[in-house]
C-alpha cells in the first residue's frame, strides 16, 4: 500500500523556495503565507471538509499523519509533497514534546517554544532530508522560508495542541500520543 500524498499537488501558480512550495494557510499567524478565509461559522475546525476553500496543506498534515507515519519510503510527486513531509516530520517532534499527563497550559507552552525555536532550513546542514530539498537561492529566499515556515510551526501547534486536548479531559489523547514514539521515514526534524 503506497503513502497517501497531498492532495495540492496540482496546484499552478505556488511560489518555490529551492523546490519547497509556499502554500496558503488559514491562520491568524502574521507571515508570508497568502491567507485562506477563515471556516465558516457553525464549521468544525477539527474536522474541515478537503473540497472546502477554507481547506490548506495543514489540515491535510494532520489528518493524513497517523496514515503515513508508518511509513519509511514515500515517493516525493511534488513540491505539495516535500511540504507534507516537513509538516509530518514537524507534528512528530511536537509529540515527543508533549508528555502523557502534561496538562493543557504547559503543553501549549512547550508547543509554542518548539514552533518558535530555531530550526534548520532545507540545504543546511542540521536539515535532516537535504537529498530531497533544495535550499533557497539567495539570502532573501531564506529569509522568506524561515518566515513561512516558522508560520507553519506555529500555526500545526496550535492545530495538533487543540487536537489532543479536544475532550476536555486535560489529558491529552491517547490516539495521537501513541504515535510520539514513531519516526517518519525514520527521520526526526
Amino acid at each position: 500500500m503506497p503513502a497517501y500524498h497531498s492532495v495540492f499537488l496540482g496546484d499552478q501558480g505556488v511560489q518555490l523556495l529551492g523546490n519547497f512550495p509556499l502554500l496558503p494557510l488559514r491562520t491568524r499567524t502574521r507571515g508570508p503565507a497568502y491567507a485562506l478565509p477563515t471556516l465558516p461559522a457553525g464549521s468544525d475546525p477539527l474536522d474541515v471538509d478537503p473540497e472546502s476553500e477554507s481547506y490548506d496543506i495543514l489540515d491535510e498534515s494532520l489528518s493524513l499523519f497517523r496514515a503515513n507515519v508508518f511509513f519509511r519510503n514515500f515517493e516525493i510527486q511534488g513540491p505539495a509533497d516535500r511540504h507534507l513531509i516537513y509538516c509530518i516530520l514537524f507534528l512528530s517532534q511536537c509529540l515527543t514534546t508533549v508528555k502523557p499527563n502534561q496538562d493543557p497550559k504547559s503543553a501549549e507552552k512547550a508547543l509554542i517554544n518548539l514552533a518558535l525555536e530555531h530550526f534548520s532550513l532545507p540545504g543546511e546542514p542540521g536539515f535532516p532530508l537535504n537529498q530531497a530539498y533544495e535550499g533557497p537561492r539567495d539570502r532573501q529566499d531564506a529569509e522568506t522560508q524561515r518566515q513561512y515556515l516558522s508560520q507553519v510551526r506555529q500555526e500545526l501547534a496550535q492545530r495538533l495542541h487543540a487536537r489532543l486536548y479536544a475532550d476536555g479531559t486535560g489529558v491529552p489523547n491517547k490516539f495521537w500520543m501513541s504515535f510520539a514514539k514513531r519516526k517518519f521515514m525514520g527521520k526526526n526534524l
